[in-house]
């Protein structure tokens, strides 16, 4: 009942100066709403960076042959690795903690429809690469297990091949000649917004399953080695594991990792969500720096409340008010000012969210419609929390030092002030 009683106070206090609390609370205002859209900038533009990221892949780990720089089996440092086909299933039957593997391989071929010949990468993969590489189909299917068995002569192309090979004409069940062998294009990929890749970008790439493109060009086995694990926190594990199987089948020792270099995107995915914590922590103090400001316009304003309001103040204490009943008016004059334009700024910074449109960052580039990998200003509840929590170190602070001088004033020294 005394904090509601308080509270009642210091609004009045504020209402009897109605222009001057409303000037000061416009500092609070403006920054609150550059501490939220600051904050959900930065939030929106790691999302879209780690969007841009992961699009390459769900959790996958890609291992590719290198070269020995240690002993082992009686092997010389310096030998260099080769996988082969075989490697693929020994890693799919001994280590349980994979869920998924694909071998790939990848040349540039000719593809000719019609008079039109151009040059394309094609990937060799497996059944289980299109849902590890997050190959989503636009038009038409992805491969089946028949496609496997029967070492069928089917592709699926990218968008920006797709383009190129048929000039925008309709592609899904026309046939393509691909190295000189007829193939039918049985998929067309939605158009992947991608910014990380191995061996370039899918849009840009055909896809064929592992069996047929080793008919096609007698290549039995992969260039690179691409596996799943069960769980991200496992990578590390499963890493060590599939290595014991490839040390064991090509003699050079487990723990010598430029036999087998990889690169972990799991690993990576860790370091883009501290650079994305980072920025954040950045525009959010270059935020608060602006809110600070307003914090030292409630700060003067209060103190000048102090100074207008001595001979009150000696009067309270005169008639047994407390120090910190005293302090504890100041104080939450301060806060009520402080939270009343904390309030209204979130109001505000919530509608800017809403009515600024999309920024571009990967629109332009991949010629998407849906605004897919741009920067989305969206006030989250963690981005509304961020801000309130430092909205209220921002008014404890600009309220606490004019409240301790009210506190500390002698009553009849108060008294006596004119």
């Amino acid at each position: 009942m005394f904090l509601k009683e308080l509270i009642a106070q210091s609004w009045q206090a504020l209402m009897r100066n109605r222009l001057r609390s409303v000037l000061t609370m416009l500092g609070i205002v403006w920054g609150l709403v550059s501490v939220v859209i600051l904050l959900a900038y930065g939030q929106g533009l790691g999302g879209s960076v780690l969007h841009a990221f992961l699009t390459m892949g769900d959790n996958v780990i890609v291992i590719f042959p290198g070269q020995t720089s240690m002993q082992a089996g009686g092997e010389r440092a310096g030998k260099k690795v080769r996988f082969e086909y075989e490697d693929v299933q020994a890693i799919r039957e001994e280590v349980p903690i994979v869920r998924a593997v694909s071998g790939e391989v990848n040349r540039n071929l000719a593809f000719k429809y019609g008079t039109r010949v151009v040059s394309l990468k094609v990937r060799g993969v497996d059944l289980s690469y299109g849902q590890m590489r997050k190959l989503d189909i636009e038009d038409g299917r992805y491969f089946s297990d028949l496609d496997y068995v029967e070492h069928n002569r089917v592709v699926i192309l990218g968008q920006v091949a797709n383009k190129r090979v048929f000039q925008g004409a309709p592609s899904v069940g026309q046939s393509v000649s691909i190295g000189g062998l007829d193939f039918e294009v049985i998929g067309v990929l939605r158009t992947k917004v991608q910014d990380s890749s191995y061996n370039g970008l899918d849009n840009n790439d055909g896809f064929v399953p592992f069996e047929t493109y080793r008919d096609l060009k007698n290549i039995r086995n992969p260039d690179l080695i691409v596996i799943q694990p069960t769980a991200p926190e496992l990578d590390k594990k499963t890493l060590a594991a599939v290595r014991e199987v490839l040390a064991r089948r090509h003699h050079f020792d487990p723990k010598d990792e430029k036999a087998t270099p990889v690169w972990d995107t799991i690993e990576d995915r860790t370091t883009l969500d501290g650079f994305s914590l980072g920025l954040q922590a950045v525009l959010g103090l270059i935020g608060a720096v602006t809110l600070g400001v307003g914090g030292v316009g409630v700060m003067n304003i209060m103190l000048v409340s102090v100074t207008e309001r001595t001979r009150e103040i000696g009067l309270r204490k005169a008639l047994g008010a407390r120090r910190w009943q005293v302090l504890m008016q100041f104080l939450l004059e301060a806060l009520v000012l402080t939270f009343a334009g904390g309030l209204i700024g979130i109001g505000v910074a919530v509608f800017l969210t809403w009515v600024i449109p999309p920024m571009p960052l990967y629109s332009e580039l991949y010629k998407t419609a849906n605004h897919e990998g741009d920067i989305f200003l969206h006030a989250s509840f963690l981005v509304i929390a961020v801000s309130f929590t430092i909205l209220a170190l921002v008014g404890v602070i600009s309220g606490f030092f004019p409240a301790l001088k009210a506190s500390r004033l002698d009553p009849v020294e108060a008294l006596r002030y004119e």
